[in-house]
């Protein structure tokens, strides 16, 4: 029995987040005014906006060289992979709700949420690879011990209930780990070029 390729995994996961940014721009509407204070109001649905389109990029990129890294896929993992897709397709309502509120306490907790789960399935997902080519593998040495994704997880927790708080600064919590993610992480290509 021939073991399967990353390959259709890869590529239904890569449209899954085509879609995923195009729901999201789609609750995106021009302002109503022809005058720079016409834009005030779209302000905070622009901002949820590329703050979510920053996430899924950093999403698709990590998976992108998640999959790069792995050779073949279980069953088990194509679960693990739905699971991370079905959190980060709740992008779009998330994201609109956020910025239609103007960063509002229980939207801004949703978002974290989402986050979160997000977060979780896909250090699910890289455990599963991890399991399945073998804790010498290629793959587990170029994650190493993944201090971004724990460090996340801890500042969403930390975040969610600090939206009822201080709604702005729980965003700001969310911006920081975007941030922590920009910065690229050379393992897995620096691993895979070795």
């Amino acid at each position: 029995m021939s073991k399967m390729t990353t390959g259709r995994l890869e590529a239904f996961s890569d449209g899954v987040f085509a879609v995923i940014i195009t729901l999201t721009v789609l609750d995106m509407r021009a302002p109503s005014g022809a005058d720079w204070h016409a834009l005030g109001p779209v302000i905070p649905v622009f901002s949820s906006y590329v703050l979510s389109f920053v996430y899924i990029g950093i999403y698709w990129n990590n998976h992108h060289h998640l999959l790069h890294a792995a050779e073949h896929v279980t069953g088990g993992i194509l679960w693990a992979n739905l699971v991370l897709l079905f959190w980060l397709s709740l992008v779009p309502f998330t994201t609109a709700w956020l910025g239609q509120t103007n960063y509002a306490p229980v939207p801004v907790a949703v978002y974290g949420v989402m986050l979160l789960c997000a977060g979780i399935s896909y250090f699910i997902l890289t455990k599963a690879l991890i399991k399945h080519h073998g804790g010498d593998s290629l793959l587990a040495r170029s994650i190493g011990s993944d201090w971004k994704g724990a460090a996340s997880l801890v500042l969403y927790i930390a975040a969610i209930p600090l939206s009822f708080v201080e709604a702005k600064v729980a965003c700001a919590v969310y911006v920081l780990v975007a941030i922590l993610w920009l910065v690229p992480d050379p393992r897995i290509e620096r691993a895979i070029r070795d």
